[in-house]
């Protein structure tokens, strides 16, 4: 957690205990076999930071940031071979600076309306700061690699004979992923960095420039030069998919979903988790082929969050979570289809969540994870999801596929 390390700007205000924390943890977990793959940030930016200059509203937070990477990566480098630098930027930008549901509960204003795209830009920037600061200090000695987690959610268009549709689903999608993974691992070919050292680049979507202008952030030369290509893998949160379709009239306002100009449905044969999200197994193939169609399949990807939520209002029903395991036999055989057609480089998988745990604005009232968490008592009990899982680690998805004869 940032805010564990780090409690004020610049990482004058450094908290030992914090740093002797994680070092037992990553000890720890060493010393079980199990390797650490460490998240600089998931939404704890330091209180202080807020309190100074308006968090990631700010540019100053893209130094705080670097300057917070840099402790990190001296403190643990020696171990952490795996480095995520920001998780779901676009909860960040959306839900904490357009919808206001997440920290730090900010709404995207009618007169300015640039909120959420102007936190995301400065996001983008600070996972560029942290990512090359990495590279160029800490890799050629520590030899590991760097990256970001996007989420996404599949899209596709409610009828696909519509173009207006079509567009509809590819306009989700890059107002979603693509806002994210376009100005890192967008081939941008056409660029030219050399050519202005003032000119304004532009590496977002299409379909974003369109629709938003100059209230979209552009890049400066610099600016580019740092972001395109600073991750060495691809990560993904990937847990739902939606139909997509257009509008028949504009929203006539400034917001991110107006912006966007979508409607969307779920399919009544698909089932709901205890959060409300639509459980659609191929979405997940067809998410992992959409962005190697997009940006390579060149491009390693690593799947770093994906699970359910159930209803588990004890430990008897908990310890039964078969919802759970065919959500994650489902999203993990739809992978593992896109792996075996020889279109996706996928090279790792993460279920979400090792236990239950604190989930934001619900607090403890959703339960994502495979053990069972006592929040009196702190006892742990696997679920039959756990056990599940053990046995498909252990079989590398070899379960499975033979489950459905392959």
């Amino acid at each position: 957690e940032y805010a564990r390390i780090c409690y004020g700007a610049f990482g004058d205000r450094v908290n030992p205990a914090g740093v002797a924390f994680y070092d037992r943890l990553i000890d720890a977990l060493i010393e079980a076999g199990i390797e650490p793959w460490v998240t600089l940030y998931h939404w704890d930016l330091p209180q202080a930071l807020y309190d100074d200059y308006g968090g990631w509203s700010d540019r100053t937070a893209v130094d705080d940031f670097g300057e917070y990477a840099r402790i990190c990566y001296k403190a643990f480098g020696d171990r952490v071979k795996h480095w995520i630098t920001i998780n779901e930027a676009w909860t960040v930008a959306v839900h904490g600076h357009d919808e206001g549901s997440n920290a730090p509960g900010l709404k995207i204003s009618a007169a300015k309306g640039t909120e959420p795209y102007d936190v995301a830009h400065i996001l983008l920037l600070a996972h560029a700061r942290a990512a090359n600061i990495y590279r160029k200090e800490f890799a050629p000695l520590q030899g590991g690699q760097i990256g970001i987690s996007n989420n996404g959610d599949f899209r596709w268009p409610l009828d696909p004979t519509k173009e207006g549709d079509a567009l509809a689903a590819t306009r989700a999608m890059e107002f979603f992923l693509g806002w994210f993974a376009d100005p890192i691992f967008g081939k941008h070919a056409d660029i030219d960095t050399d050519a202005d050292a003032d000119a304004d680049i532009d590496l977002y979507p299409k379909s974003m420039r369109e629709r938003l202008g100059d209230r979209l952030p552009y890049f400066t030369p610099e600016e580019s030069v740092e972001i395109r290509g600073s991750a060495d893998f691809f990560g993904l949160n990937h847990y739902s998919s939606l139909m997509a379709s257009q509008p028949t009239a504009e929203a006539g306002y400034w917001e991110y979903w107006a912006d966007m100009h979508v409607n969307f449905t779920v399919r009544d044969e698909w089932p709901r988790n205890c959060m409300g999200w639509a459980v659609v197994p191929d979405g997940c193939g067809e998410m992992l082929r959409w962005i190697a169609h997009r940006y390579g399949r060149e491009i390693p990807v690593v799947i770093t969050e994906n699970g359910s939520c159930e209803d588990e209002p004890d430990v008897e029903t908990a310890k039964r979570d078969e919802g759970r395991r065919e959500f994650l036999e489902g999203y993990i055989r739809s992978a593992g289809l896109a792996v075996e057609s020889g279109e996706v480089d996928l090279r790792g998988y993460f279920a979400w969540s090792l236990m239950d745990n604190f989930e934001w604005q619900y607090g403890y009232s959703k339960r994502f994870g495979l053990v069972r968490v006592d929040y009196d008592t702190m006892e742990r009990t696997p679920k039959s999801s756990a056990l599940w899982y053990r046995d498909t680690i252990r079989a590398n998805g070899g379960n499975i596929l033979r489950e459905k004869g392959g």
